[in-house]
């Protein structure tokens, strides 16, 4: 061997050396790092597949932070619906037995307290998450709903709920307290009652009447305008005998009035005396229908009144009295320079829940807006707002009647009739979404794990092999190098013979 062919040798050894290393460094960050390449490009052909994969996990990534936004959204949603219902349900309890007992500004413990609890619910109305105000339809930047004050009193110009009340309840008693109801002196012995021309949506409405009078006739409601007739002929009912009327009021519910005849010269409430003659009978008939209408005018029908001006407050756009009270027809709509506006979010123009939408995968949707003029909403808030705003006197006698009719209205309403939007309906249809998201999410989850997989199969090891790959390669590097620095000490002197 010459030096020459020793020496030419250590080149190459050095550069095998230095690719084992190369390669131990590879493996070594493979091991580290479980992948293949730390670039695309180191994984050849399958780099378009990793990239489309990776693009997929990003926007299942993306679709599940939306989840958990809106999630969180409609958790507070849930909440405010459950409290509101919950006062409502309070308010309701209270109504069952109230007590009148009114202090100098016109109202009871009990209206007080439906004041506050008025003002809790607007207020729960006027939470915000992170986008803004929960129950602003569309306008998130904006409040949901007016003040308690401004809802009851007013603010400058624009009427409240009380103003409206005292407006309506005008509109419906007429110039004479009789509901717009007009009972003309009796002629012979005929007792007649009939609507006012022209007919208006205000006021008692004649629904019917039913007579065991003896001898007498009952006609109507029939005629233009509306009217129901009673003629006793020529002889006198029989004491104990009665008839009874019955009158649709501006809430829809019916009153009935039962007059009963008696021997008495001093009747007592809704009886008449039978007079001498059917004539004398039927003037003290008339004189007892008067005073019961006047009765219910001051009672049942101003509760009803102060219901139905409580709806038509809550209204979009509110509804108020035209003209004169107590000659008005019709209702018009208020402004926004005359009458207050307790929603003052913004509607949408379809459904409520679709003024807040998100996609929570590629073909799938979830509408989870809400309104605080939403009629489950709206209901709740309308019928405590109507005790809350009703005020009276400590001179009328029928005062108390008409808290009584008032809370019994106010009862029968908070337990959400047939037809009613309950608030139950609207936390039905925001689980629904809530439903949608976790059956999405766990889909998500199923995906994902499938593409990691996938993913791990592309740009994974097997860091078992690749630690086998690694101890091979450090016992030929090691052999390598000790070759290499045996053949780099060789010099001509270790091949010649000493002297």
């Amino acid at each position: 061997m010459t030096v020459s062919g020793v020496t030419s040798n250590i080149a190459p050894l050095l550069q095998s050396a230095m690719d084992i290393n190369k390669r131990l460094d590879d493996l070594q960050r493979q091991l580290g790092t479980g992948q293949k390449s730390d670039t695309y490009a180191g994984l050849g052909s399958q780099s378009g597949i990793v990239v489309a994969l990776n693009a997929r996990m990003s926007a299942l990534s993306s679709f599940d932070d939306t989840i958990a936004n809106v999630g969180t959204t409609i958790s507070l949603q849930q909440t405010v619906l459950q409290q509101i219902a919950s006062v409502g349900h309070t308010v309701q309890s209270a109504a069952v037995n109230a007590n009148f007992a009114i202090d100098s500004t016109g109202q009871t413990t009990a209206q007080k307290t439906a004041t506050d609890q008025l003002n809790q619910i607007l207020s729960l109305l006027n939470t915000q998450g992170g986008n803004g105000y929960l129950f602003s339809g569309t306008g998130l930047s904006q409040a949901s709903v007016a003040s308690v004050d401004d809802i009851l009193n007013g603010n400058g110009s624009q009427a409240g709920l009380k103003q409206i009340i005292v407006e309506r309840n005008q509109a419906d008693l007429g110039a004479d307290g009789l509901g717009r109801l007009v009972i003309p002196p009796a002629v012979g012995t005929a007792v007649s009652m009939n609507e006012e021309i022209p007919t208006t949506l205000f006021g008692l409405k004649l629904a019917g009447a039913n007579s065991s009078l003896t001898g007498a006739t009952v006609t109507g409601p029939s005629g233009s305008p509306n009217t129901i007739s009673v003629d006793l002929g020529p002889g006198n009912p029989n004491s104990g005998d009665s008839i009874t009327y019955t009158f649709t009021l501006p809430d829809g519910t019916n009153q009935t009035l039962r007059l009963q005849a008696t021997t008495s010269t001093t009747p007592g409430p809704n009886q008449f005396t039978i007079g001498a003659t059917s004539d004398d009978t039927a003037i003290n008939l008339q004189a007892a229908l008067t005073a019961g209408v006047s009765k219910i005018g001051s009672t049942s029908l101003s509760a009803a009144s102060a219901m139905a001006a409580s709806n038509n407050f809550f209204d979009d756009p509110p509804q108020r009295v035209s003209g004169p009270p107590f000659t008005a027809t019709s209702l018009i709509d208020g402004t926004s320079a005359d009458t207050v506006s307790w929603y003052t979010g913004t509607d949408g123009t379809g459904s409520v829940r679709s003024t807040a939408v998100a996609r929570i995968d590629p073909s799938t949707s979830v509408s989870y807006g809400t309104q605080a003029n939403e009629q489950g909403i709206r209901w709740i808030v309308q019928n405590i707002a109507a005790l809350a705003a009703t005020d009276y006197s400590l001179s009328d006698p029928n005062a108390s009647g008409s808290y009584a009719a008032l809370n019994q209205r106010v009862y029968a309403a908070l337990a959400v009739p047939p037809g009613v939007q309950k608030i139950e309906d609207i936390e039905a249809s925001l689980a629904n979404a809530q439903t949608a998201m976790a059956s999405a999410k766990s889909q998500h989850q199923q995906t994902s794990n499938v593409l990691t997989t996938l993913l791990q199969s592309i740009e994974g090891v097997d860091t078992t092999a690749i630690g086998v790959q690694i101890l091979s390669l450090q016992t030929n590097l090691s052999a390598s190098l000790s070759t290499t620095a045996r053949l780099s000490q060789l010099s001509l002197l270790n091949y010649l013979s000493p002297a």
